[in-house]
């Protein structure tokens, strides 16, 4: 019983915190602690004060805690493999900080969150007994090759673009950020096309990513217009991006025509 109320917890906060960070995103707070990491001799009076930034660091924290827990009580492949990528994660989140100030490259932005993605995977097979290690899972599950990709780069528009800085409008890309959001885009599409094959066993995750095609374009178009504080666009963001991974993981299926 124990147990199964850690691995709860722990799958419903990991997405917790990815959200937290689009707040944190989306309203300018990424620097709010500077590159100080992973404490601030202030950051629960700034909890208090509702830094999202405060409260990632202190839900990590909490995840990391859970994890060993959990690893402790359930070792297996996948909670022990939970327990490494949050570790990780955690790392990476000091390096996304010089990221932002504009000290480190943009790839480690799109690392940050594609381990953030494949610790929420990871959970969510442990709340599965019959589950497989999760590197088997992501081994053939095709669909999440793309998703993946599309959520690395995604992080790599974060991080290019640096601290509240736009991306530009475009037509031909000429810039390291438009080049970047240019593939983000692309892998997108690949991602689309991949549901489009698969469609029968995941009809949901495809009409989830064409609703992520719109907002992400009027988060494109917000980050242009407000690139310091975009707004709640990037949360809606980030959290379609979990639903279609919920879809994913659990096969939700949608009756079109033609398809049953």
């Amino acid at each position: 019983m124990l147990i199964d109320g850690l691995l709860v917890f722990q799958a419903v906060a990991v997405a917790g915190l990815i959200l937290i960070g689009g707040l944190v995103e989306g309203y300018g707070y990424g620097l709010s602690l500077g590159t100080r990491w992973p404490y601030h001799e202030k950051i629960l009076i700034l909890a208090i004060r509702g830094d999202p930034e405060a409260w990632h660091r202190i839900v990590a924290t909490a995840l990391g805690l859970n994890a060993a827990a959990i690893a402790v009580l359930a070792p297996d492949a996948n909670t022990l493999s939970g327990l490494v990528l949050i570790i990780l994660t955690a790392m990476l989140g000091m390096a996304t900080l010089h990221v932002l100030a504009g000290k480190a490259p943009a790839f480690l932005h799109g690392l940050h969150g594609l381990l953030a993605y494949a610790t929420f995977i990871t959970y969510l097979l442990v709340l599965r007994p019959s589950a497989p290690p999760v590197w088997t899972y992501l081994q053939f599950m095709v669909p999440l090759h793309a998703f993946l990709l599309m959520i690395f780069l995604g992080g790599m528009v974060t991080g290019q673009r640096g601290y509240q800085r736009a991306i530009g409008a475009f037509v031909l890309p000429r810039t390291k950020g438009q080049w970047v959001f240019t593939l983000h885009y692309l892998a997108g599409l690949l991602f689309l096309l991949t549901l489009a094959v698969y469609v029968r066993a995941y009809s949901a995750a495809l009409i989830l990513a064409l609703t992520q095609f719109i907002i992400g374009f009027a988060l494109f178009h917000a980050v242009n217009d407000k690139p310091k504080h975009p707004g709640i666009l990037v949360v809606f963001h980030q959290g379609m991006a979990l639903f279609i991974l919920l879809a994913l993981v659990y096969t939700w299926r949608v009756a079109l025509p033609g398809l049953g």
